[in-house]
């Protein structure tokens, strides 16, 4: 066999064997970043219907995605124990309807700051994730290509 086929040859199997991984690589990501800076329920409320609408949107095309829920300043009460008006949705949304496509951020830097003003510390609910600052966090987020959005 000359070496032209042969190369041809290899080319044609590498590409065949290539071809699943080339695609699954190049698939599009899902990742949304939803920004909530306000302690309004409206606000949280919104913020998490986008979320679940968005994840059902891509799971009725059989795409994935990712959402990450990052709250900060007066919008860290979403996350507050003690004070959310959402936990229980939350819950919700974690444990039974979107537990792999939905995450919560919750900013350090409020907590810390809640905490010094109020004298005491702060409850987070446990679905949260402690970034060490929402806005940092959300800024990362989009330089690694994350959508973002502000209801």
């Amino acid at each position: 066999m000359s070496r032209v086929v042969r190369f041809a040859t290899i080319a044609i199997a590498l590409g065949l064997f290539a071809s699943p991984n080339l695609a699954a690589k190049n698939a599009r990501q899902h990742r949304i970043a939803i920004h909530v800076d306000q302690n309004d329920p409206a606000v949280m409320n919104q913020a998490l219907n986008n979320a679940t609408n968005v994840i059902e949107y891509y799971r009725g095309k059989g795409e994935e995605v990712q959402v990450d829920v990052v709250a900060y300043g007066p919008g860290l009460h979403m996350f507050r124990d003690d004070t959310s008006p959402v936990k229980d949705r939350i819950k919700w949304l974690t444990e039974f309807s979107f537990p792999s496509n939905i995450k919560f951020s919750a900013c350090h830097i409020t907590k810390e700051l809640m905490e010094k003003r109020e004298g005491h510390s702060i409850p987070i609910i446990s679905q949260a994730t402690l970034v060490p600052s929402g806005v940092v966090h959300l800024m990362e987020l989009q330089e690694q290509g994350w959508s973002y959005i502000r209801p």
